[in-house]
């Protein structure tokens, strides 16, 4: 299974990238970047850094800073206002990208919520397994691929390369969740939305969204569809 898959490459990316990792506490990036085992990682506003990570922590992007990378294990990812990178990756921990952020390729964390605001932009995959995920005047270039995560697309949110929500298999089961996908009005979801288990699927009557496979997508009018 695919998401399966993405658990292991996750988990030794993070072991490999610990036997490189020397110290433990919190730590403020330099423009080489920053590593730490036990402690989180911080990026001052401004700055244009190399790769950050860490094994047991957040990782905080301050306004209008760059870096190369970022990638935790146990923690959260939080990209401020007007923040670029090349990719994000987290394990057991959310992803948020502030207003106007920028992401040049893929955007993975297999236990996390995923929030992008306003201008944020994906230009790759944004993936997770389980969490919400929520676009709000985002745009994402690489599609949206998730196994138990709910999503919500609010307009003016642009995704191109569709929506996938893969079937739940192995050790893990999430089938007990019936994921709830919301594509508002504004929303533009290009490609296929296909779907390999049971969702909700709500589009709004003002939304564009290319062909749905393995769902019933269910029409609405007004801001919000109905509650269920």
């Amino acid at each position: 299974m695919r998401h399966f898959r993405l658990l292991g490459v996750l988990i030794a990316v993070a072991a490999l990238s610990a036997c490189d990792m020397a110290g433990n506490g919190d730590i403020t990036a330099t423009e080489h970047g920053a590593s730490t085992v036990n402690g989180s990682v911080r990026v001052p506003a401004g700055m244009h850094a190399g790769a950050v990570g860490t094994v047991n922590g957040s990782i905080t992007v301050e306004d209008n800073a760059t870096v190369a990378s970022a990638s935790t294990v146990n923690g959260s990812i939080g990209m401020g206002a007007k923040t670029s990178a090349d990719s994000l990756s987290a394990v057991n921990g959310g992803v948020t990208l502030g207003a106007d952020a920028h992401v040049g390729g893929k955007v993975t964390s297999v236990n996390g919520a995923m929030n992008l605001h306003s201008g944020a932009e994906v230009g790759g995959e944004l993936r997770n397994v389980n969490g919400h995920i929520t676009l709000s005047g985002a745009h994402v270039g690489g599609g949206i691929r998730t196994v138990g995560g709910d999503i919500d697309i609010d307009g003016p949110s642009r995704v191109e390369g569709g929506i996938h929500v893969e079937k739940s298999g192995g050790w893990f089961n999430f089938e007990t969740h019936k994921p709830r996908i919301v594509i508002g009005p504004g929303a533009v979801v290009q490609g296929e939305l296909r779907f390999d288990r049971e969702v909700h699927l709500y589009v709004s009557d003002k939304a564009t969204v290319g062909a749905v496979t393995g769902a019933a997508a269910v029409k609405f009018s007004g801001d919000q569809p109905p509650a269920g």
